[in-house]
């Protein structure tokens, strides 16, 4: 009966693939490299180099700037912040990336390091490569970590603050045009002789005690620069602040200070006395001057610094696990 009074019967005819392809739409990782000009020429052209091969422009948007006046890299990474970039890379030592980290805490924002410093000790603390080609591969194939944020009076440091020899030093360091270990060296054989350690009263986490001391020094990471460690056991990741206090020194203890220091076995001698807390103040008649990340800046309260921690404040950029 169906084919005698009705066209055969046929499965319906499927209709054709379409050949159109939406666009495919990649959304690149931005990055703002801020670069401290100190650099040098010739090293600033190889960085360029490096940047280009280990931050493609298939795989990332990358914008180039520099600091041009102090209180820049912080307007700079504040602005990054507001725009969506996802990682500001800090060009130089622990000074300019102090700077640029201000303008990052407290945002998604990852803090990236490409060390071109002296002492570079944040950069040492978080196992960032020295060399630029190297760190530029942690920029691109590391892991964002929450790290802990350092306060001296509500200014920020990342790997150190004090009040002792060391921020002595770093104030005339501050004057100084020369830079790198033996200049650091000179400076802290010169000054030895004419400083006199401080009496200071220390209260951690509302424990009061008093010391005299050649260093009163508050770290947060293990490095203060060149592989020299006063808190070897200290981490950016535990939250907790470290207080590091080093008693009345004569001149030919320096050595054996340093050499402890080198190997990080400091704690574990006559040289150290080590505290850890979350709150720290500190106050002295004879404390003039303050040091956070070795830069000296004002004291704002007198003879008197409060320390704090700010638990994973900043997200930093560190190799894979």
């Amino acid at each position: 009966m169906c084919r005698r009074h009705h066209p055969p019967c046929r499965e319906p005819r499927p209709e054709p693939e379409s050949r159109y392809q939406p666009p495919q739409i990649v959304v690149l990782r931005k990055i703002l490299i801020i670069i401290n000009r100190k650099a040098g020429t010739d090293r600033e052209k190889r960085l360029g180099e490096a940047i280009r091969r280990h931050l493609p422009a298939g795989e990332f948007a990358v914008e180039t700037t520099y600091l041009q006046y102090l209180g820049h890299g912080a307007d700079l990474a504040r602005d990054a912040v507001r725009r969506g970039v996802d990682t500001v890379v800090a060009v130089g030592g622990d000074g300019s990336i102090n700077e640029i980290a201000q303008g990052l805490l407290g945002s998604r924002t990852a803090l990236a390091i490409v060390p071109l410093g002296s002492g570079n000790g944040l950069a040492r603390a978080l196992k960032i490569p020295l060399d630029a080609g190297l760190a530029l591969e942690v920029v691109a194939n590391g892991e964002k970590r929450p790290m802990d944020a350092g306060f001296a009076n509500e200014h920020l440091f990342l790997s150190n603050a004090g009040v002792g020899f060391d921020a002595l030093i770093a104030d005339r360091f501050r004057h100084s045009k020369k830079r790198g270990l033996i200049n650091y060296a000179r400076l802290v054989i010169g000054g030895f002789y004419s400083y006199r350690p401080a009496a200071y009263s220390i209260r951690v986490d509302g424990q009061e005690q008093g010391r005299k001391a050649f260093l009163m020094t508050v770290a947060n990471g293990n490095q203060f620069g060149y592989e020299f460690k006063l808190a070897p056991q200290a981490s950016v990741f535990d939250g907790l602040l470290d207080v590091c206090l080093v008693p009345p020194l004569r001149f030919w203890d320096l050595l054996p200070l340093s050499i402890r220091s080198l190997r990080g076995s400091i704690q574990q001698s006559r040289y150290m006395e080590h505290f850890t807390g979350k709150e720290i103040e500190v106050s002295s008649d004879d404390l003039n001057c303050l040091q956070v990340d070795g830069d000296a800046v004002p004291l704002t309260n007198g003879k008197t610094v409060y320390f704090r921690i700010a638990q994973g404040a900043l997200q930093v950029m560190v190799p894979a696990q």
